[in-house]
């Protein structure tokens, strides 16, 4: 990759729908130039998807919540993951290091929801404690990488 792809796909970041016209007079490149960098990165799994950013709140979702989980045993690990993955209320876990083993984003559209899933997340074999804490605002949510990371970047 070199600065050009990156000046792309900084672009991309901010609006996944911008189309190639639209991109190619910011990093000085034709159409087809861009269209050939951008299934590139595709290629190489540096874009992997294409997606949209929801209003949770607006959907119904009020409750967020960041829950801890610890296991009994390094053996759990694998059937923890399988569970997890198939709970949709459930958006990301995050194998972690420090007081948990895990770390899980869940979103809830009542507290009797929410118990419903710390009920699920407790009988997910070898769990042996979870902690959750409750997110009371958001302050960023950002799934970009940062635009710094770009300046000056040539390979």
């Amino acid at each position: 990759m070199d600065s050009i792809d990156y000046k792309i796909l900084n672009i991309l970041q901010k609006n996944s729908r911008q189309k190639a016209s639209a991109i190619s007079p910011e990093v000085n490149l034709s159409v087809s130039a861009v269209i050939e960098r951008i299934r590139k990165m595709e290629r190489e799994g540096i874009l992997q998807k294409y997606t949209i950013k929801v209003d949770h709140k607006r959907l119904g979702y009020d409750l967020t919540a960041f829950v801890g989980v610890t296991l009994e045993l390094p053996i759990y690990y694998d059937n923890f993951i399988q569970v997890t993955r198939e709970m949709s209320s459930v958006l990301f876990c995050n194998y972690v290091t420090g007081e948990f083993d895990f770390i899980l984003k869940v979103m809830a559209t009542a507290t009797e929801e929410l118990e419903k899933i710390h009920h699920e997340i407790m009988k997910i074999k070898g769990v042996l404690s979870i902690k959750t804490f409750f997110v009371l605002s958001n302050c960023k949510d950002d799934v970009q990488i940062p635009e710094d990371s770009f300046l000056n970047f040539d390979h």
